[in-house]
């Protein structure tokens, strides 16, 4: 089950429908953990839903705030996403069981199932692939995380020389 629905049904389509939804404290926490951000503080869509030939078109906009761990440092990084949306629903895709061939113009493709469409998966699906996989903090973050991680290093080493010292036999070891 999606943790963002926001079902359209096609009878509500007519000449064309406009929707704005967001999602609240709890769906966004649930798309946080599905998509694994530290925290999603906005998601919010304004999508218009079109008759096309065998389905239907959705167009708009998904803007949100989110943020991302470092993939070098765990460090906080921001993302805002203003994205634009182009979907096409259709009644017949891949149906019968056979192989289906995706093309570049197609890859926008969902298929309709049922006598609705969701407009919050569709939402939730345009936030994911406008994420940046490889989020990289700012220069002055990972400086940081790098001098936290020598000072650490550092405190390690001076506490094992400490140990040694305190310990008695620690002469006789170098000495033997």
């Amino acid at each position: 089950m999606s943790e963002f629905v926001r079902m359209l049904a096609l009878d509500e389509i007519g000449a064309g429908v406009e929707r704005r939804i967001a999602a609240n404290a709890e769906e966004r926490a649930a798309l946080a953990a599905r998509f694994d951000l530290r925290a999603l503080g906005r998601l919010e869509a304004v999508l218009t839903a079109t008759p096309a030939p065998g389905g239907v078109r959705v167009a708009g906009r998904v803007e949100a705030e989110a943020v991302q761990a470092c993939v070098i440092s765990g460090e906080d990084v921001p993302a805002r996403i203003d994205e634009p949306v182009d979907l096409l629903f259709l009644h017949d895709v891949g149906q019968g069981g056979e192989e289906v061939e995706l093309h570049e113009v197609d890859c926008d493709v969902l298929p309709i199932e049922g006598r609705s469409i969701d407009l919050g998966e569709a939402a939730a699906q345009s936030l994911g692939l406008a994420l940046d996989p490889y989020p990289r903090a700012g220069a002055e973050a990972l400086a940081a995380a790098r001098r936290r991680l020598l000072s650490e290093e550092a405190a390690a080493e001076r506490e094992a020389a400490e140990k040694a010292r305190a310990n008695p036999f620690a002469v006789l070891k170098r000495n033997g």
